[in-house]
């Protein structure tokens, strides 16, 4: 027998045993599975290359708002994993001591050598990487910082005035962005506003956050060593990504770690105490470096781009006038907008900021968690929402599913921001019981309070520079769903998001008329 007849028969022997198996397996998941008697998609209680496939095609958040709508407020959606759409749930799962992050999250770049604050599974080690990073953001550090917030907010308007042509508002909004993460996390100048030198680290963020997330959904991916294959399909902007921040990371530390109150001065006066060598302390600033230029730079800018995109909609032309309303009354000069009583008096600002993260949340699929390996007290059954959940079961709320449930929001595709001021203190406390777009508990996102300031900015003095509306024609329906679709991308009002763990967007174009006399200086 030839070498090519041999492999061809040890092949062959190997599919005969590995159909049975694969059958089997199968049946025991249908019909023994301690989970079997949740409703869910057949495939899904399967395998998870249900949830992987969707996540290929960046629609993973959309399948489990159908899948909800099929099988009800708690179905399965893998072998091991349970899905919820109720605000009882999203307490039960991630403002719960016993419950910690899913395994997935150790599939990660560096999670196993030099965890970083987002997919660090041990409790106790992210309470003190929370801490170390919390001080970044702090409400004191957010001041400290704001001047040179302030000065990203200026660039992106230059911009903005620099052409009466339409704009597509999402390249700049993630520039702004990512130039303002960049001073906060290594005090380094991407200049990206002006400079096309280093917008490669944009989709550098995007390969990585779009591979992360079929890690996420189809983990059998990683076993098979097909993480790699993920990672060439992505292109070689992830590689020069890592390329430069290991550069920025070597470069900032060797100004030495009091050299400015930046996230890399903070973790290094963390380290400190625990003794780490050089090398360490390197690798230790490069993950949490990954996490915070990837979090910082994108998230404000999916918020920020939604309302843009809502309150330019002719249908929402009365929430366009009350926002500009509100902001040229309460400023008189672009100067005057800044963090304080004014800027935190405009309620209707912040109705608006809150109504385009509930219906555009930044991260709309699903933050898996499971039973914390230091669970307090092990050996006791997890309820969540009234249900039983088997040990090594995987669970979760989609914010988008959540926040478009009409059992806390009614009309929930409608951009209503006025709901947020109702006098009905009940109802308001019922929406803001299944509103997390920056999640709860002691995972939630430590730069709440940054990002709400930088998209206050953004769109306050846009507002006091300019008047602005979509832009004619076909751009002026870029980033709105298609009449006819059946995909959930069916509603041209509806600001669309492509699911790569956090949302990626496209549009609105928008055309800025400078206001008669507001723009001879950006102090107004």
């Amino acid at each position: 027998m030839s070498a090519s007849e041999s492999i061809f028969a040890l092949a062959k022997y190997f599919v005969y045993l590995l159909i049975p198996y694969l059958l089997l397996l199968s049946a025991y998941r249908i019909f023994l599975h301690p989970l079997r008697r949740y409703p869910g998609p057949w495939l899904a209680k399967v395998t998870d290359a249900y949830g992987g496939w969707n996540a290929l095609w960046m629609r993973f958040y959309l399948v489990i708002m159908r899948d909800h709508g099929t099988y009800g407020p708690v179905y399965r959606q893998g072998p091991n994993r349970l899905v919820f759409n109720t605000a009882t749930a999203l307490r039960d799962i991630y403002n719960n001591e016993r419950v910690g992050k899913s395994f997935v999250y150790t599939l990660l770049v560096g999670a196993k050598t030099s965890p970083n604050v987002f997919n660090c599974l041990n409790k106790s080690l992210h309470r003190t990487k929370r801490k170390v990073i919390g001080q970044a953001v702090t409400e004191r550090a957010t001041r400290l910082f704001e001047p040179t917030l302030q000065q990203q907010v200026d660039i992106f308007i230059e911009q903005l005035r620099s052409s009466k042509e339409p704009m597509d508002i999402t390249p700049r909004l993630r520039w702004v962005g990512l130039d303002t993460i960049g001073l906060l996390a290594f005090g380094f100048e991407f200049n990206v506003q002006r400079d096309p030198k280093h917008r490669f680290v944009l989709d550098g963020i995007f390969a990585g956050n779009f591979k992360s997330n079929c890690l996420f959904q189809f983990p059998l991916l990683y076993d098979l060593g097909l993480e790699n294959l993920l990672a060439s399909i992505s292109g070689r902007s992830r590689k020069r990504f890592f390329a430069l921040l290991e550069q920025m990371t070597s470069s900032r530390l060797g100004q030495g770690k009091h050299a400015r109150n930046d996230l890399a001065s903070f973790v290094a006066e963390g380290a400190q105490g625990a003794a780490m060598n050089d090398a360490k302390l390197r690798e230790l600033l490069f993950s949490e470096g990954i996490f915070f230029l990837a979090a910082g730079g994108d998230t404000t800018a999916a918020a920020t781009a939604a309302l843009f995109f809502y309150i330019t909609r002719k249908i929402n032309s009365e929430a366009y006038k009350k926002l500009a309303d509100e902001i040229r009354t309460t400023f008189a000069s672009a100067a005057e907008i800044h963090s304080g009583s004014k800027l935190s008096g405009c309620h209707y600002l912040r109705a608006c900021i809150d109504e385009a993260m509930r219906m555009a949340p930044p991260v709309p699929g699903i933050p898996w968690r499971q039973l914390a390996e230091d669970d307090p007290q092990k050996g006791q059954p997890l309820i969540i929402d009234g249900h039983l959940v088997p040990p090594g079961t995987q669970v979760g709320v989609s914010m988008y599913a959540l926040h478009h449930n009409e059992k806390y929001f009614s009309e929930p595709y409608k951009f209503q921001p006025d709901r947020w001021l109702s006098e009905n203190e009940a109802q308001v406390a019922t929406m803001r019981s299944a509103f997390a777009p920056f999640s709860i508990g002691s995972r939630s996102c430590a730069g709440k309070a940054m990002a709400y300031l930088e998209a206050s900015l953004v769109i306050s003095k846009t507002i006091w520079h300019f008047d602005f509306e979509a832009a004619p024609g076909k751009l002026g329906r870029v980033g709105g769903g298609t009449t006819g679709r059946v995909d959930g991308r069916g509603r041209p009002d509806e600001y669309q998001l492509y699911d790569i763990f956090a949302a990626s967007h496209k549009g609105p174009y928008l055309v800025f008329h400078p206001r008669e006399g507001k723009n001879d200086h950006l102090g107004g």
